[in-house]
């Protein structure tokens, strides 16, 4: 017995010494990215497109119908479209925001922004502000606590002050969001995991846990005391040691463990892509390093490619590229070990691609004046970035076994009419949802320490965000209404790669709902066809047909 229990042990040390060798960088499995990894679902690669402040009702209230107006994209619904939970007739015509005198002259009903007024102001979005615009949810202070206004072809006065933030696109603007809805899948019932700007959403994304700074630096607007001696994030901090980061501002640390922490663990290639990133590479327009920034011919905003506190990675030690180290090589792009520490720039993204070394989860960040923030971006360049990675991904033999998720960070207080679930409560300075320094949830407050304890500064859900998955694998015009956050992509993650495992420490990730139902993996093969559209105009190409 003993014998044969030796010779089982050696014969599986060799197996494990194999495999070991195997993913090697002289081997034929080390440059197929994720390809050779099991996965739980046919999903091989996962790819992140996580944009920026939008609110589901501000790009898909009044999905499927668009006015197709004269000189505009069209967009017209195919049969048997599902409807989504957007404007009703009497949202748009006797809307509670319109009929409370407390949002002055900005108080009136949803309007169509046309693909004219496609640059618009920047809406307030930090945490407490739309907590007040909700209103113990009854969803109607919008233009008070988070409507801002600047000039637009053709609105009216109302519509250029405080109640543009009662705005929305329909599918002649936002065409290729349409059509990606059209063909595939989308979710109409997913939120941010708690309320908050972009800092919080990206955080959100790839650890379920804005709780745990440290090494702070002029940081207290930014945080708030979290009950137990620490604190939790509330605003837009830039990460300490970025080399990019503020020199002046507020700068945090974040404690605990994120998505990337697990992958490296089990050997699984990942990386964060964000425009602006590699620091050697130089614009048309001659700017190179931090500065490095590209107009947008929309807003006609001069932004910087590279935003430090939209890269959620940069916050925690483990997973930090300070100093934006190049990778060595392009076969080393996700793969543990390098220099990069899986912090890249988006092109590296196309190279990494075309080598065929699409690595197994991959995030990517448009250049700032793609990423459809309000303000410096909007959605047109925002149409033209997506498109363009989806396109390009549909073209490799990876595309099988791909799926992307077009996520957004944050609402940037875009009015929604729909009201979040309580699952997280708080009861901080910064809190208002339900109150002066309250935040009233259902549920119980997650634990962030060894022995639970609650904190503050985490209220949830926020508001409600489009969320799409692009894949072969995804339903065909389908909309799923399964409660979801932005840690349900961390889930996805976890059980397709990780059996499962979570990132623990109070991450949302524990209770977050299941993307899975926007996929349909009962069939042994997928039927979904690619879909190419249109860069400018977010229209089908004639090639599909």
């Amino acid at each position: 017995m003993r014998t044969r229990l030796a010779v089982c042990l050696a014969a599986s040390l060799l197996t494990l010494s194999v495999a070991s060798s195997a993913q090697g960088p002289d081997s034929a499995d080390f440059h197929r990215g994720g390809d050779h990894v099991r996965t739980a679902t046919p999903i091989k690669h996962l790819v992140v497109i996580f944009q920026e402040n939008v609110s589901f009702d501000h790009y898909f209230g009044t999905y499927p119908y668009a006015q197709n107006l004269p000189g505009e994209s069209k967009f017209y619904p195919a049969p048997f479209t599902p409807r989504v939970n957007g404007y009703t007739p009497s949202l748009l015509s006797h809307n509670p925001n319109a009929s409370n005198s407390g949002n002055g002259t900005g108080a009136i009903n949803p309007f169509r922004l046309s693909p004219q007024q496609a640059a618009t102001a920047d809406q307030d979005h930090d945490y407490q502000p739309e907590q007040q615009a909700f209103d113990n949810d009854a969803m109607d202070l919008f233009p008070e606590f988070t409507g801002a206004g600047e000039t637009l072809p053709g609105a009216t006065a109302a519509e250029e002050s405080n109640g543009q933030v009662m705005g929305y696109y329909d599918g002649n603007t936002v065409t290729a969001m349409w059509n990606y809805a059209q063909h595939f899948a989308m979710s109409d019932n997913s939120y941010g995991s708690t309320f908050g700007a972009s800092t919080q959403g990206a955080i959100n994304l790839v650890s379920g846990q804005t709780n745990g700074t440290t090494d702070t630096i002029a940081a207290a607007a930014d945080e708030v005391a979290d009950g137990q001696g620490g604190y939790t994030l509330t605003s837009d901090a830039d990460p300490t040691d970025d080399a990019c980061s503020t020199t002046s501002g507020a700068r945090v640390r974040m404690s605990g463990k994120n998505i990337g922490d697990l992958l490296n663990a089990k050997g699984i290639t990942w990386g964060f892509f964000e425009g602006g990133f590699d620091l050697g590479t130089v614009n048309a327009n001659n700017t190179t390093g931090c500065q490095r920034s590209t107009l947008s011919t929309v807003t006609q905003t001069l932004k910087a490619d590279y935003i430090p506190h939209h890269q959620p990675f940069q916050y925690y030690a483990s997973t930090a590229n300070p100093n934006h180290t190049r990778p060595t090589s392009v076969a080393m792009i996700g793969h543990q070990g390098d220099a990069a520490n899986h912090q890249y720039d988006v092109n590296d993204f196309y190279a990494a691609v075309q080598a065929h070394n699409l690595p197994a989860v991959s995030f990517l960040k448009a250049p700032g004046y793609q990423d459809g923030h309000a303000g410096y971006s909007d959605p047109l360049d925002e149409q033209a970035f997506v498109t363009h990675v989806i396109n390009f991904l549909q073209q490799q033999p990876e595309w099988k076994d791909t799926a992307v998720i077009i996520a957004y960070d944050d609402s940037d207080g875009w009015y929604d009419h729909q009201a979040a679930p309580h699952v997280n409560g708080s009861q901080s300075s910064q809190d208002a949802l339900s109150g002066s320094g309250q935040c009233s949830a259902h549920g119980t407050l997650p634990g962030t320490n060894s022995n639970g304890k609650p904190v503050q500064g985490r209220c949830g859900y926020g508001p409600r965000l489009p969320m799409l998955v692009v894949s072969p694998w995804a339903r065909q015009n389908y909309v799923d209404h399964t409660l979801v956050d932005q840690a349900s992509i961390t889930r996805f993650i976890e059980d397709n790669w990780l059996r499962g495992q979570r990132i623990g420490g109070g991450s949302f990730d524990a209770t977050s709902g299941s993307i899975s139902g926007m996929f349909d993996f009962y069939l042994p093969f997928p039927v979904n066809r690619p879909l190419y559209l249109n860069e400018q105009t977010g229209e089908p190409l004639a090639r599909n047909w």
